[in-house]
């Protein structure tokens, strides 16, 4: 399954005009992703607060991610303080990849930002979160925290930019977006020797694990013949045929 990089601003002294701070309310949005992350079968690893832009880019460089997604929002210079608003979503200019999920990341952000032609993808090779790791890098300005619309856009909105963006990254990854549900116990249900726990719902695609017959797991979530489940610590799909809940 496809495995992102979370990472959530750590700028603790960057404030919001409306109250928090840039890491708190990036970190909850993080917080919000999460399930959607989970009910969609992308995985994802994360930062922490206490760790540090050059931190979480050693971070993402040691894994093997299909993407870094870094959330943050924006300042306006001090003499344009509190005037400026928009949405800029960064990649790298050599990245088809990055370039991709930044167009499609602005693009379903037009459709919960209050003046979506402020909204736009951009390429830059200034932010070390872009140029300096090897996944396909996105890195989000959500609004300027020193607008007092934007700050409250921001912080009023949370689960639905949180479902926008886990909307825009099923599309990148070419997966179904669900909706959380409730996680069900289950159990492998075959007459040969295991089944296969797959990366994406359909036979061709990369196996992630083997679950041999009796195995327990955990059902996710569903979309047509295939449940998302956990198994051993790896979430994947798995033939509804051949997993029975109970």
């Amino acid at each position: 399954m496809p495995i992102i990089y979370l990472s959530p601003s750590t700028q603790e002294n960057n404030f919001y005009v409306n109250g928090g701070t840039e890491e708190a309310w990036m970190n909850r949005l993080a917080d919000a992703m999460e399930p959607y992350l989970t009910a969609s079968g992308i995985r994802y690893s994360r930062n922490t607060p206490d760790m540090t832009a050059a931190s979480s880019i050693r971070a993402s460089n040691a894994g093997n991610y299909d993407l870094h997604l870094a959330l943050h929002s924006n300042a306006a210079p001090e003499d344009r303080y509190g005037q400026v608003r928009g949405v800029l979503v960064f990649f790298y200019p050599g990245s088809a990849q990055g370039r991709e999920a930044a167009e499609l990341i602005a693009n379903g952000l037009k459709t919960v930002y209050p003046l979506p032609n402020l909204v736009r993808a951009e390429p830059t090779t200034s932010i070390g979160e872009v140029r300096r790791v090897r996944a396909p890098s996105v890195f989000l300005e959500l609004g300027y925290h020193d607008n007092p619309d934007d700050a409250a856009w921001v912080q009023n909105n949370l689960d639905a930019i949180a479902r926008n963006l886990v909307l825009s990254l099923t599309e990148f990854f070419g997966l179904p977006f669900l909706l959380p549900q409730s996680p069900r116990p289950a159990v492998v249900d075959v007459s040969w020797g295991y089944l296969n726990i797959r990366d994406k719902p359909n036979t061709s695609s990369a196996v992630l694990a083997r679950a041999y017959d009796g195995a327990r797991l955990t059902v996710l979530n569903q979309w047509e013949n295939w449940y998302v489940v956990r198994f051993d610590g790896i979430v994947g799909w798995a033939s509804a045929d051949f997993v029975t809940l109970i």
